[in-house]
């Protein structure tokens, strides 16, 4: 069987998007992730966290302390049940730093986690509760999954006009089902 993956949106898809968390106490799982990630987990999918992490850019935020963020997301997985492979992030915003290739909707962090964990992204899904999320997983060649938590259910519209979603969730719990769902029918593959 060949490895496969999930690449996760952080604030608003696994936590809550309190807008640019800079204490990671602010970082606190979703009702039901621990067991929406060990599902997939269990099915044997890599877990890759993406994230948008411009506090960095403005300011708000340094290095060291989005290691903390960091480490604290690995722990509450961890305390779940769940390793997670690897976390991304981008810290550019284009306000402050100018384009760069891995802020999403760029597939820069998608591309660089599929390379290191040698997946096909034929064989991966995104999941995100905004369109750059699910942009950045169609560039990657990537089947898309919007939740309606976080910012989702405010861009559901958008993102359904624009054909970016593959599946629609009300959660991380309803996606993780969906993603399995779409692999045991072989929708996965292109």
């Amino acid at each position: 069987m060949k490895r496969w993956g999930v690449f996760l949106d952080r604030d608003g898809t696994l936590v809550p998007d309190v807008g640019y968390a800079r204490e990671p106490k602010q970082l606190v799982l979703y009702q039901g992730t621990g067991a929406a990630l060990r599902k997939l987990q269990k099915a044997g999918a890599v877990l890759i966290v993406v994230s948008n992490q411009s506090a960095v850019a403005r300011g708000l935020l340094d290095m060291k302390g989005l290691a903390r963020m960091d480490a604290r997301l690995m722990s509450l997985c961890q305390r779940a049940g769940v390793q997670l492979s690897a976390i991304y992030n981008c810290t550019h915003h284009p306000d402050f730093d100018g384009p760069c290739d891995c802020r999403k909707p760029e597939p820069g962090m998608l591309r660089k986690g599929l390379k290191a964990f040698k997946l096909s992204p034929s064989e991966c899904f995104m999941v995100g509760d905004h369109a750059t999320d699910l942009e950045a997983g169609r560039r990657a060649g990537l089947r898309t999954v919007h939740v309606l938590t976080g910012h989702g259910r405010r861009h559901r519209k958008d993102i359904r006009s624009s054909g970016l979603a593959d599946g629609l969730a009300n959660g991380i719990a309803g996606a993780a089902r969906w993603i399995l769902e779409a692999r045991s029918a072989g929708v996965a593959k292109r």
